[in-house]
């Protein structure tokens, strides 16, 4: 497989429209997630989705740090919790589900098949301004993706269009955002919002041309995509790329660090009959095992 535009995300601005946008194609950094777990086909989708949403949004934060995390959650569906996070351009994410359960979904299920009623919970925690953002809506619609235009339209006021692409064989996935700013660019105070704005109207529909094949088209650079969209426009401004990466942030060191700081009665408790402790990582299927003797001290 080609790596010509793979593990990206890039930004870019239509000023005459009031709009920005977002572009994002998973590759190498998506199979490593996958690799990790042997989910079955209909949950590789699920988390693929997911980990391209968490990008889109994640992407968007400014400076070093920041982390965006998106949770889904119920207790009646087949998958029981979903979890997927982006930091400094890195994605992670792992799906609790069912078997049984989820052998009596159709092939291509919908959010409620597999969900039943659910939420589903976005939060930004910008550490350099010590700010924490959160969100919390239903899951309702055809696929994340829907909950997520929730959550704009919702919590930010912001109309947004996103759209998602997988191949076949769940190896590439890619994914747009557009939202319409009517204030102008990124930063503008909103005074006023209107999601039937016949600006918004228009680049929607344009948005809506985009085929979930050419989001995976390694031969196709983001900026052509963004180019054919949008060449009518007038002004494009491409406004900063970004590479991605498979991140978990478990190591023995940091497994260390944090179990230290138990009291040593306390970590006796946690080991077995051997003196050992087991820290599972839901993110890499991973178990780290700790001898008490190297936490002594």
């Amino acid at each position: 497989m080609s790596n010509t535009d793979l593990d990206r995300a890039l930004g870019f601005l239509v000023p005459e429209r009031n709009v920005r946008g977002r572009l994002v194609r998973l590759g190498p950094a998506l199979e490593a997630v996958l690799a990790n777990h042997g989910y079955p086909p209909v949950i590789e989708a699920l988390l693929a989705e997911a980990l391209v949403l968490a990008a889109l949004l994640g992407a968007m934060l400014k400076g070093d740090g920041g982390q965006l995390t998106m949770q889904a959650q119920t207790e009646a569906g087949p998958v029981s919790l979903l979890v997927a996070d982006y930091k400094d351009g890195a994605v992670r994410g792992y799906v609790q589900y069912d078997e049984d359960k989820l052998a009596l979904c159709p092939a291509h299920p919908s959010l409620l098949a597999l969900f039943g009623k659910g939420y589903l919970a976005i939060t930004f925690d910008q550490p350099l301004s010590n700010e924490r953002y959160q969100g919390i809506v239903p899951l309702e619609g055809a696929g994340l993706c829907n909950a997520v235009e929730h959550y704009f339209a919702q919590s930010e006021q912001i109309p947004s269009l996103i759209r998602l692409g997988l191949s076949e064989d769940r190896r590439v996935a890619g994914g747009m955002i557009l939202q319409h700013l009517p204030e102008g660019e990124v930063g503008r105070e909103r005074l006023h919002v209107r999601h039937d704005h016949p600006e918004w109207e228009h680049v929607r529909i344009m948005g809506e041309t985009l085929k979930p094949e050419e989001l995976t088209d390694v031969e196709t650079p983001l900026e052509t995509l963004i180019w054919r969209l949008f060449h009518d426009e007038g002004e494009l401004r491409v406004t900063g790329g970004a590479s991605l990466s498979k991140g978990c942030r478990c190591t023995m060191e940091h497994i260390r660090s944090v179990l230290a700081r138990f009291p040593e009665a306390e970590r006796a408790d946690m080991a077995d009959d051997v003196g050992q402790i087991t820290v599972d990582c839901a993110f890499c299927a991973k178990d780290f095992h700790i001898p008490l003797a190297e936490l002594a001290g």
